[in-house]
C-alpha cells in the first residue's frame, strides 16, 4: 500500500482532535468533534475546512481561453478577469471527466481548481488535449494549500484579518490580498450553500494562517471542520459530487447540469455531439434527489425500486441535520420519475419522497 499523503495541515488538524481518513489517497479529516455540530456551526456561524487536497493548474498561452474552451462545457470566452467559473469536463461520448472552477486572473492566463481524487487523471487528459494549441498546462498542486472558511459570519470573520473590501467581492469572483499579514488569492466560493470564501496560500503559510483564522473565529462560534460535515452540507444545498452524482457514465443531461452546457457557444467543444443527441432523444436515466421522510440514512448503492423492481440505485445519502430527516440522491430510469419509489432496507420497504434540490434556503 502506498503511503498516504498529507496537507500542509496535517500537523494542525491532528493536534486539535481532527479524526483521520483515507480519502482519496490523502489523510484527511473527517471530523473533529461532531459531524452534525460541525454541520449546524456552519450553517449558524462558520466551519474551517481544510480541503488542500484539491488539484490546481495554471492555463497559460496565446491560446489559454480557446483551449479551456475546447475542453470545458461552459463559456471561458466570456470571462472578465477575476471571475470564477464553474464547468464540467466531458469525454467525446459526454460522460464526466471532472467538475471544476476556472480562475480567471488574465486574458492568457488562468488557474483550475481540480477534485482530489481526479488530478493526475485530469492533468494528464488536459495535457493530451493540447496538440494544436499555442497553450501550457502546469500541475501547480504543490504551491498551493487551500482553507475554506464557510457561514454566516464568515466574511465577518476575515474582515478582522484582511483590509481588502469583502463586502465588494461578489459570489463567484476572487481577488489577491493580504489575510493575517499572508498572500492570498481569496475566493468568494464554497461547497456549502453559505456565505463564504476559499484561500488559496503557500503551503508553508497555511498553519499560521489557519491560527489566526482560530483566533478571531472562535469567538464568534466558529469550528473547525472535516469532511464529513462537508459532505453533508454539499448534499443539503444539492451540489454534485464526482463519482456520485457526476462520474464517467453519468452526463450533464442525466445529472440536471446542462445549465453548465453552452452550445451556443463560439467554440467547438469536447462531447458537445453526444450531449446535443442525449438531448434531443431523451436520457435514460436521470439523477433525483429525496426526502426519506426519517432519520435513518440511505447509503449509497442501496437499490432504487419500483412496484418492487429494481429501477436504479442510491448515489448518495446522509442525515440533514437542519431537517432532521434523512435525505439522498439516486439515478434512476428516466421512465420511473414519476412513478412512486422505494429502497429496500434490510428487508423492510422505506418510501423516497423527490424532492427539488436545495433542501434548505441557501444565503450565498
Amino acid at each position: 500500500m502506498s503511503e498516504l499523503r498529507r496537507t500542509p495541515l496535517h500537523n494542525f488538524n491532528a493536534t486539535r482532535g481532527g479524526r483521520m481518513v483515507d480519502f482519496a489517497g490523502w489523510e484527511m479529516p473527517v471530523q473533529f468533534a461532531s459531524i452534525v455540530e460541525e454541520h449546524r456551526s456552519t450553517r449558524s456561524a462558520a466551519g474551517l475546512f481544510d480541503v488542500s487536497h484539491m488539484g490546481e493548474a495554471s492555463v497559460s498561452g496565446p491560446d489559454a481561453t480557446a483551449f479551456l474552451d475546447y475542453v470545458l462545457t461552459n463559456d471561458i470566452s466570456t470571462m472578465k478577469s477575476g471571475r470564477v467559473l464553474y464547468s464540467l469536463m466531458c469525454y467525446e461520448h459526454g460522460g464526466v471527466v471532472d467538475d471544476l472552477l476556472v480562475y480567471k486572473k488574465a486574458d492568457d492566463d488562468y488557474l483550475i481548481c481540480l477534485n482530489a481524487s481526479n488530478t493526475e487523471k485530469d492533468v494528464a487528459w488536459l495535457k493530451s488535449k493540447l496538440s494544436g494549441f499555442d497553450a501550457k498546462l502546469v500541475d501547480v498542486s504543490d504551491d498551493f494549500a487551500l482553507l475554506a472558511l464557510q457561514g454566516p459570519k464568515a466574511l465577518e470573520i476575515l474582515s478582522g484579518l484582511t483590509s481588502v473590501d469583502l463586502g465588494s467581492l461578489n459570489y463567484y469572483w476572487f481577488t489577491e490580498g493580504g489575510v493575517a499579514g499572508k498572500p492570498c488569492i481569496i475566493s468568494r466560493t464554497g461547497y456549502t450553500g453559505e456565505q463564504g470564501v476559499e484561500l488559496f496560500v503557500a503551503p508553508r503559510d497555511a498553519a499560521e494562517l489557519a491560527e489566526a483564522i482560530v483566533g478571531v473565529g472562535e469567538p464568534l462560534g466558529m469550528v473547525l471542520a472535516g469532511l464529513g460535515s462537508r459532505d453533508s452540507l454539499r448534499l443539503e444545498a444539492g451540489y454534485s459530487l464526482y463519482g456520485h452524482e457526476i462520474e464517467e457514465d453519468i452526463s450533464p443531461v442525466q445529472a440536471n447540469l446542462m445549465w453548465t452546457v453552452k452550445f451556443k457557444k463560439a467554440a467547438d467543444f469536447i462531447g458537445k455531439a453526444a450531449l446535443l443527441e442525449e438531448k434531443a432523444v431523451g436520457p435514460k436515466r436521470k439523477i433525483i434527489f429525496f426526502k426519506a421522510g426519517s432519520r435513518r440514512i440511505i447509503r449509497s448503492g442501496a437499490p432504487v425500486l419500483e412496484n418492487s423492481e429494481p429501477v436504479g440505485k442510491v448515489v448518495s445519502g446522509t442525515f440533514s441535520p437542519v431537517l432532521n430527516e434523512a435525505i439522498g440522491s439516486a439515478l434512476i430510469d428516466a421512465t420511473s420519475l414519476k412513478a412512486e419509489l422505494s429502497v429496500d432496507m434490510r428487508g423492510k420497504s422505506m418510501r423516497l419522497f423527490q424532492s427539488r434540490p436545495p433542501f434548505i434556503e441557501l444565503n450565498p
